[in-house]
């Protein structure tokens, strides 16, 4: 069969990318089996936690899919005080996550930058410097990140969307926040501080094709990243993209898709970190085991303080939004344990990629 000669080989090209982007019965699952023979040879069988904080849905950036986009007045804006991050950040070393994550909007004020570093500092005090600090922040300047890494953040994710410039330029505004070239420059920034660097994509967009998905994998093995954050596009009412709602795939194939991407992204770039994001879950119930099946080896457990979760909504039918952080804790306990891994408690689960290329090659 051509799946079993594709998957016997060495490297795959953008026409044998979107053959298996459209596999489906038999030969997707020797694709899903395939994938997760090689998670099991090159990481191991084992889920690292990161304890998510969504510390602010203040955005500068218009995002014609997102949810929190500046123009949109609907939604209701929140900033967590520094010790309701810190509490948060504790819950997660006391109960031993091994690492947090801190996501915002994007923002680059010197308010924003200086109270981020100093936030670093308390978060480490309070944690006893054990915690794998991650921030997913947006784009700063290579200053800004070089503070940041300073002061203690080890891994950074910043989303490209699209790698194409075509169609990124279909989802953003044209203007000076929306620029791509400024992106893939933050990306290189990133790298040159000494971050293990993330990025990822939203599969099943309006314009998007299958070909369009084979170059954003072939570009995240370009740039040799060292891991990855993506998920299905789920439209949100107060976003011009909903306009395109009909002409969308429908969501169980946006979610097909998105753990096809996933599978072939791990037999890409066998020993890099991939997370089973949330918005999988907002699709099939078991949406974030079945990405760990095929894959996947980060989950996010959502530790921000209940209050405000459903405020930070990048898209519709988010879940978990009313659990507390010890439902979710214990949900996600029970969910690992059904795909047959084992959880890394205390871990940071640092990409193995990232040690592996600074062993090899200067940075």
């Amino acid at each position: 069969m051509i799946i079993d000669n594709l998957l016997n080989k060495d490297n795959l090209n953008k026409e044998e990318l979107v053959y298996l982007l459209g596999c489906e019965g038999e030969e997707k699952t020797k694709l899903f089996t395939k994938a997760a023979e090689v998670k099991a040879k090159y990481i191991g069988r084992k889920v690292y936690f990161r304890g998510l904080i969504e510390m602010s849905n203040i955005c500068r950036k218009n995002c014609l899919y997102c949810g929190i986009r500046s123009g949109n007045t609907n939604v209701h804006r929140y900033n967590l005080t520094d010790d309701e991050v810190i509490e948060a950040a504790k819950f997660a070393w006391e109960n031993r996550y091994g690492s947090i994550a801190i996501q915002t909007g994007e923002v680059s004020t010197k308010e924003f930058v200086d109270r981020i570093e100093n936030l670093l500092d308390k978060i480490n005090k309070a944690t006893n410097h054990e915690l794998g600090i991650t921030l997913s922040l947006g784009e700063q300047t290579e200053e800004t990140y070089r503070r940041w890494f300073n002061k203690g953040a080890i891994r950074y994710l910043l989303r490209i969307e699209a790698s194409n410039r075509e169609l990124y330029a279909k989802l953003h505004p044209n203007d000076k926040h929306h620029d791509f070239d400024e992106r893939l420059e933050c990306l290189r920034a990133l790298r040159r501080v000494g971050y293990q660097v993330g990025t990822g994509v939203m599969i099943g967009l309006p314009f998007q094709t299958l070909e369009h998905l084979a170059d954003d994998l072939l570009w995240m093995q370009e740039i040799d990243v060292d891991m990855v954050g993506m998920g299905p596009y789920v439209e949100h009412p107060d976003t011009p993209l909903y306009q395109y709602r009909d002409k969308l795939l429908p969501l169980t194939e946006r979610f097909n898709l998105a753990l096809k991407m996933t599978a072939l992204l791990r037999i890409l770039m066998k020993d890099i970190n991939i997370a089973a994001p949330t918005a999988l879950q907002a699709i099939d119930p078991l949406g974030r085991e079945k990405a760990i099946k095929v894959g996947a080896n980060i989950v996010m457990p959502n530790i921000t303080p209940g209050a405000y979760r459903n405020d930070y909504k990048l898209y519709e039918n988010k879940p978990c939004t009313d659990d507390a952080a010890d439902d979710c804790k214990n949900c996600l306990e029970a969910r690992i344990q059904l795909t047959g891994d084992e959880i890394g408690y205390g871990e940071h689960g640092n990409s193995r990629h990232f040690y592996r290329r600074r062993n090899d090659t200067t940075i």
